[in-house]
């Protein structure tokens, strides 16, 4: 069985995060590093995609609203439309080699979908996926996005799960570009407040399991 070092970054100021990945990237192409899922959370921030404008379109706030709320917007380059990202919420970047036998990228975005299902599950809240759309759902909201890069069969970005996020955040957006459904976090959905650190434990416990990897302390 493969082995997974797990990194818990802390918060990470995003373009700090994206070039960390950008060399994360190389140096598991490289072999120098084994499989890697880096969790950690991110100031208040609007990423954009690489598919049409980006999400742009879909930032609904004015600038001089997200400067009085120090919400910056950044690109990214991974797959996607806009989301938002910032304290109380689990991003999860997996540096993994999908080689060779996941090279699929259809089922590596289902079982990152299958990881926030099972954390869900593990608190006692029901979510699942929603044809034709990524991510994790409760009901009508959607509790963790997915956003991915492929490079070569190595994989980088990856999911954004709502733990006790400020909900409200996401009215600057249309989440995802999907204007008629909402949002909701693991606090919200369970009815009782979650440590942070302790629903990072139950991501890398369900990770490993879904991944079939083995953990190795950094």
């Amino acid at each position: 069985m493969a082995v997974l070092e797990v990194r818990r970054l802390g918060l990470v100021p995003y373009p700090d995060a994206l070039a960390l990945q950008r060399s994360l990237v190389e140096e598991r192409r490289a072999d120098r590093v084994p499989d890697l899922l880096l969790l950690l959370q991110h100031p208040p921030v609007i990423t954009l995609g690489v598919r049409g404008d980006g999400g742009r379109s879909n930032v609904v706030a004015e600038a001089s609203q997200l400067s009085a709320l120090g919400i910056d917007i950044s690109e990214t380059g991974r797959g996607g439309d806009v989301t938002y990202h910032g304290p109380g919420q689990i991003v999860g970047y997996p540096i993994l080699d999908l080689r060779p036998d996941r090279c699929d990228v259809h089922r590596y975005v289902r079982d990152l979908e299958q990881v926030m299902i099972s954390v869900c599950a593990d608190y006692g809240v029901t979510a699942s996926r929603v044809q034709g759309l990524t991510g994790a759902w409760v009901g009508e909201d959607k509790i963790g996005a997915i956003g991915v890069r492929v490079s070569r069969w190595i994989t980088s970005h990856g999911f954004a799960f709502n733990v006790n996020t400020d909900l409200r955040h996401f009215d600057l957006i249309v989440p995802c570009g999907i204007a008629n459904r909402g949002v909701t976090s693991l606090q919200h959905a369970a009815g009782r407040d979650l440590r942070l650190d302790e629903v990072e434990d139950a991501f890398i416990r369900r990770f490993c399991e879904c991944f079939e990897r083995t953990l190795r302390s950094a």
